[in-house]
């Protein structure tokens, strides 16, 4: 199982790429941070600097229909912000 599931591409992580050279993934939920760092390391070929996580728990939902009460729930994400070093950078827009 890969442990880089996505790059996470929006408009504030994307402002922190260009600005502080801060790259947002998501990642599996059960991968370490020294995980992370050597699969951004060889995908990408860069330096890591630092690794920070983010989790983020299931959003529960609940509906009503015509059968009844409906209740269900989302996946739990995880989300990694890797500091790259100074010169290196990872260009998500290369391959498309």
């Amino acid at each position: 199982m890969s442990i880089l599931i996505k790059p996470i591409i929006t408009e504030k992580a994307t402002a922190d790429s260009e600005m502080n050279n801060r790259y947002t993934f998501l990642v599996d939920t059960t991968a370490n941070k020294v995980e992370i760092k050597k699969a951004v390391e060889t995908a990408y070929g860069v330096t890591v600097d630092k690794v920070r996580t983010q989790n983020y728990g299931p959003e529960r939902k609940t509906r009503y229909t015509k059968t009844g009460l409906q209740r269900g729930k989302t996946n739990r994400i995880k989300k990694a912000i890797v500091d790259v070093a100074e010169g290196d950078a990872i260009d998500f827009y290369n391959n498309l």
